[in-house]
């Protein structure tokens, strides 16, 4: 899969997220229109998996902590960019969210949690900051920023 290939299969997603506030009605509504299980979340976690196999997602640093930004904000994507990481039990450096994050957490590990979220979606307000965490093995995080803006506050 190309990076054009996986923009086009996001476009649902990022159409809805660039289309609401980033706050606990747009996590419930991503809940409810792209639910764990269903077609177009398994196939975005497919595609990230087959996307790491082939060396242009996670193509950043090793094994425990490996990142990438995968979209810069653009039309196309309402102005969100996209980035994914894959993380085994780890607490990340904190940042905080001038226009908020949006999070689709796809455990590899059946136990692996983001921030306390199993597989689904984790939305931070506008404003908030965190410890990205991820704990009981590793996970895949994609996730949304609008404008690609993010605040780090600590190199923990």
């Amino acid at each position: 899969m190309r990076i054009s290939e996986f923009k086009a299969l996001l476009k649902p997603v990022t159409d809805l997220v660039s289309s609401m506030a980033i706050d606990a009605k747009l996590a419930e509504k991503l809940t409810s229109r792209f639910p764990p299980g269903d077609e177009a979340f398994d196939t975005i976690e497919k595609a990230c998996h087959e996307a790491i196999a082939d060396g242009w997602m996670c193509a950043n640093g090793d094994v425990g902590v490996r990142w990438g930004r995968v979209i810069e904000p653009c039309e196309e994507t309402g102005g969100l960019s996209v980035d994914v990481v894959d993380l085994t039990d780890l607490v990340g450096s904190h940042h905080s969210h001038p226009g908020g994050e949006v999070c689709m957490v796809m455990p590899i590990t059946p136990e692996a949690q983001f921030d306390g979220t199993s597989r689904g979606w984790c939305v931070f307000e506008t404003g908030s900051g965190h410890y990205p965490t991820v704990t009981n093995g590793e996970a895949l995080i994609l996730y949304m920023l609008p404008d690609g803006k993010i605040d780090y506050t600590d190199s923990k």
